[in-house]
C-alpha cells in the first residue's frame, strides 16, 4: 500500500485544470496548494528518515507501478500543454491570465522537468525519450547532457554554474545557473562531436537538434494558436525553469568540495547535497528531495533512494525551503549555519 502515496501527484494537474476552468482566486489553486498549505504542513508533521528494509527492496525494484507513474507523466503534460494554448485566447481578465500561466508553469516544473531529470538518468534510450519528452514542455533539453555529464562531475566545484556558493543571492543564481549549464551543454556537446568524429552542425550533436525543434515548435504555436498563446506558453516555461534553478539553489547551497594538491577535487559524497525527509514534498517530487543519495549513486531509481545520518539535513521540505530562498537575508541567517556545521562534520 505504500506505493499508493504517489499518486498524489495528480493532485496537482486536477488544481491546474480547476484553474483552467474557474475564475478569481481559484486560478491560484496550484499555488496555494503546493506553495502555501504543503510548507504550513511540513512544518507540523514530522520528517520520515526510514529507509526500506532489504525484502522491500527486491520488491520495489520489480514492480513496474513505479514506471509507469513516470511514463503516464508524458501523455498528461502535453494534453495540459495543448488544452492551455487552445484556451488562452478565451482568458479576459489579467487575473485569470497570470493565475493560470503560474498554474500551467508549476506543472511544467513539478511534473515536466522533475519527471524529465528522473526519466533522464535511466539506461533504456526510450525512457530517457519519454525524459526529453517532458523536459521540451518548459524548452530545457540543454538540461540533459548538462546535467548527466556536467553537473553531476562538477557538483560542489567553481566549474559547476549549479552549485550556489555561500551568500550568493538566489536572484543572481538564476542567471549564472541558467546560461552557465545552457553554455556547458554546448561545450559538452561539442566535445562528444570530436570524440565520435562528427562536424559540430551533425544530427548527432543534441544541442543542436534541440535548438531546431525549439524554433519548429514555437512556430508551430505562433501559426496556429497565436500571438498571445505563444507569449503566455513562453512565461510558463520560464516559471518551470525558474523553479528548476530554484530547486538547484537550495540543493547544494555552501557545499563545497575540497580541492586535493593535484587541482582535482574529492570524490562526492553524500553531504555534498542537501537532503529532506519531509513526506509530503518527497512523494510529490518523486523523492527529488532524497538528493545526497541521488548524488552519490546517480542511476538509482527514485523508490529506491536512501537517507543517510551523513547527509545534511534542511530545516523543512523543498517547497518551504524554496518560499524562504526568495528572501536572501533570511535564507542566509537561516542556511548559513546548517552549512557551517555540514562542513564541519565532513572533515
Amino acid at each position: 500500500m505504500k506505493k499508493l502515496k504517489y499518486l498524489s501527484i495528480f493532485s496537482l494537474p486536477l488544481s491546474v485544470l480547476i484553474s483552467f476552468n474557474f475564475s478569481r482566486i481559484w486560478t491560484f489553486l496550484p499555488v496555494i496548494i503546493f506553495f502555501i498549505i504543503v510548507p504550513l504542513l511540513e512544518l507540523i508533521l514530522k520528517p520520515n528518515p526510514t529507509n526500506l528494509e532489504v525484502h522491500e527492496k527486491e520488491l520495489v525494484e520489480k514492480d513496474t507501478f513505479y514506471d509507469w507513474m513516470l511514463y503516464v507523466m508524458m501523455p498528461l503534460q502535453w494534453i495540459f500543454i495543448f488544452y492551455f494554448l487552445v484556451n488562452v485566447p478565451n482568458w479576459d481578465t489579467p487575473n485569470d491570465f497570470i493565475g493560470r500561466i503560474i498554474s500551467m508553469g508549476t506543472m511544467c516544473g513539478i511534473i515536466g522537468i522533475n519527471v524529465g531529470h528522473e526519466l533522464g538518468h535511466r539506461m533504456k534510450s526510450w525512457e530517457r525519450f519519454i525524459g526529453e519528452a517532458l523536459l521540451f514542455t518548459s524548452l530545457e533539453n540543454h538540461f540533459l547532457p548538462y546535467h548527466n555529464r556536467g553537473h553531476h562531475t562538477n557538483v560542489g566545484t567553481p566549474e559547476d554554474p549549479a552549485t550556489a556558493r555561500k551568500n550568493e543571492p538566489l536572484y543572481i543564481f538564476w542567471i549564472r545557473s541558467h546560461f552557465g549549464s545552457y553554455i556547458q551543454a554546448w561545450k559538452i556537446e561539442f566535445q562528444r562531436m570530436k570524440i565520435i568524429k562528427k562536424p559540430w552542425f551533425h544530427w548527432s550533436n543534441k544541442m543542436m537538434v534541440y535548438s531546431i525543434l525549439y524554433i519548429i515548435w514555437l512556430s508551430f504555436i505562433y501559426f496556429f494558436y497565436g500571438n498571445q498563446a505563444l507569449k503566455a506558453y513562453l512565461w510558463a516555461a520560464a516559471i518551470g525553469i525558474i523553479l528548476l534553478e530554484t530547486v538547484n539553489y537550495i540543493e547544494h547551497y555552501g557545499l563545497m568540495r575540497k580541492q586535493r594538491e593535484n587541482g582535482t577535487y574529492e570524490t562526492v559524497k553524500r553531504w555534498h547535497s542537501w537532503n529532506s525527509n519531509h513526506v509530503i514534498g518527497r512523494v510529490v517530487l518523486f523523492e527529488l528531495s532524497r538528493h545526497s543519495d541521488h548524488h552519490f549513486k546517480a542511476d538509482r531509481p527514485y523508490q529506491l533512494l536512501e537517507s543517510h545520518e551523513q547527509s545534511p539535513t534542511m530545516p523543512t521540505g523543498y517547497p518551504g525551503m524554496m518560499l524562504l530562498s526568495l528572501v536572501p537575508p533570511l535564507f542566509f541567517k537561516v542556511m548559513n549555519k546548517h552549512v557551517d556545521h555540514a562542513l564541519s562534520n565532513s572533515n
